[in-house]
């Protein structure tokens, strides 16, 4: 390239020099300076073109926005319709940042496996740096040696299958209260979503400091968790001007910032209060808990990447806000379908009283004789996936991804909901219909493109196995526990709310009726 830089600007030196001695007139002096650079601009152009794949194709926008007038708020959707036009790889200009949206499993494949180093990283936005430790946590730490020992302490330390095993009481004991709760409200709306999240909220509170808080304590503060968490997830789903136009960041003109500020603040009032009790606390006294070994890790120290205590409260913000809602809302869709088709949760119902019985309560180790159930989930996931754009991606050095140039530093999105509701892919599509995944072929580690809601490569979600034994574990005791149906008059609604977390649009209020008749069952 820079000889060929050098041979042109020769070549133009040359012909300048012959032009200057040729011209006489001033007015020919113009015309001939502009044939030239003309024709420099036009060898320069055509070189580019033969050598240099295009960009993906896209909307053409406007000048300085581009495409940001024209933005649905439901992008998942969005994106798919800009697809069937563009195909299924294409480009938006927002603004200053150049973004790619990719809806097909060969080009999902290209950006995740064959090119998943260059694509490893993340297109961090501007909210969380507003956070005292934000970017230093799993999801938006850069890929490296920081990001490597985050990920290997999350899940050795607390999302490993061993461990998991180990703490399995607490999880039993959180569902069980929400069966009793809800046995209480027998006959009597309930709110299904709500409820799931602080089932979900309890249990990961209990797991990373369960021995430090007790009481009454525990009970308020899963309801601040629970206030604060929303509000984190609906800012990070709002279209922020300061990602798209960085130099205009510093006049925050949505005020996202300062919201997300005023949340991290309290997020860290918390996480302080909760680490001053447990540096307090006799360390022989309690269950080791996951506050507890990270503090000891810290302690310890990596002469190399040392676990800091940013790192402690980045990764005591992402249990919480990455495991909460996703959960919870995926079990919400659950009983959302099934109630939509009855056939399906008689079906699940029958599988589990020949499994468990009507004379026992759901145990975890029933979970895995449950296929059908299984299938539930997997349908679910497929049709509602819990990130339905994944965490956008950004590749660190240009690359060619299906035949066209995919820029360094673009935010990239891997549709993952189109692509699971892809008509050539999947036999009627919008149909929820769990028999499809009775075969045991499709999983979640991430190696078919056309099926994988947790995502794939490295960055794929850390807490799989966690999220796979909730939602399971809650499906299954709601299920035997109890009959459900809609208050009188009420229509099911099944239609989704975007954000970084797909939600329903509409909560599920259903009303539990018992099912089991020995009542002590529910105690």
């Amino acid at each position: 390239m820079e000889s060929l830089k050098f041979r042109s600007i020769s070549i133009l030196e040359d012909f300048w020099s012959w032009l200057w001695q040729s011209c006489t007139a001033k007015n020919n002096l113009a015309l001939i300076l502009g044939l030239t650079i003309s024709w420099y601009v036009w060898k320069f152009k055509n070189y580019s073109r033969k050598n240099t794949s295009p960009l993906p194709p896209g909307p053409r926008g406007l000048p300085v926005v581009g495409s940001l007038p024209f933005l649905n708020p439901e992008l998942h959707s969005y994106f798919t319709s800009l697809a069937q036009t563009y195909g299924p790889i294409l480009t938006l200009r927002l603004g200053r940042k150049f973004c790619v949206v990719v809806s097909s499993p060969a080009v999902a494949q290209e950006v995740l496996k064959d090119h998943d180093i260059i694509f490893a990283n993340r297109d961090v936005p501007d909210l969380s740096k507003a956070m005292e430790y934000g970017g230093h946590d799993i999801v938006f730490t850069s890929y490296g040696p920081e990001w490597r020992m985050l990920r290997k302490v999350c899940v050795r330390e607390m999302l490993g299958s061993t461990t998991l095993d180990d703490v399995y009481a607490l999880r039993r004991r959180e569902i069980r209260k929400t069966i009793k709760y809800l046995h209480s409200q027998s006959r009597s709306p309930v709110n299904v979503g709500e409820q799931m999240f602080l089932t979900v909220l309890n249990v990961i509170i209990n797991m990373l400091w369960g021995g430090s808080v007790q009481g009454n304590e525990r009970v308020s503060l899963g309801a601040e968790f629970r206030q604060v968490v929303g509000e984190v997830t609906e800012l990070l789903g709002m279209p922020n001007v300061s990602d798209f136009f960085p130099e205009l960041a510093w006049l925050d003109l949505q005020g996202i910032r300062k919201n997300m500020r005023q949340l991290s603040m309290r997020f860290d009032q918390i996480f302080d209060s909760i680490i001053e009790q447990r540096l307090r606390m006799d360390k022989e006294a309690v269950r080791k808990d996951f506050l507890q070994v990270l503090l000891q890790l810290k302690n310890e120290g990596d002469s190399k990447t040392p676990l800091t205590m940013i790192h402690i409260k980045a990764l005591l913000m992402d249990m919480l806000v990455g495991g909460t809602d996703t959960t919870s809302n995926s079990v919400e869709f659950a009983m959302a379908e099934m109630m939509n088709k009855p056939g399906v949760m008689e079906k699940a119902q029958q599988e589990l009283d020949r499994v468990v019985g009507k004379h026992d309560t759901v145990e975890e180790s029933h979970i895995h004789k449950l296929p059908y159930l299984y299938a539930v989930m997997k349908e679910v996931l497929r049709l509602h996936p819990v990130l339905p754009l994944m965490v956008p991606h950004s590749p660190s050095d240009s690359c060619i991804v299906g035949s066209y140039t995919i820029p360094k530093g673009s935010r990239v999105f891997v549709n993952v909901w189109a692509i699971h509701r892809d008509p050539t892919i999947w036999e009627n599509p919008m149909d929820f219909n769990p028999e499809r995944f009775l075969d045991s072929k499709w999983d979640y580690s991430g190696s078919d493109f056309r099926y994988f809601p947790f995502g794939s490569g490295r960055r794929i979600c850390a807490g799989i196995a966690m999220a796979e034994r909730m939602v399971m574990l809650c499906l299954a005791s709601l299920l035997h526990s109890f009959n459900w149906k809609l208050p009188e008059g009420e229509n099911l609604d099944l239609s989704e709310k975007f954000g970084i977390v797909l939600k329903k649009r509409i909560p599920l209020i259903a009303i539990p009726l018992q099912r089991l008749s020995n009542s002590e069952l529910y105690q």
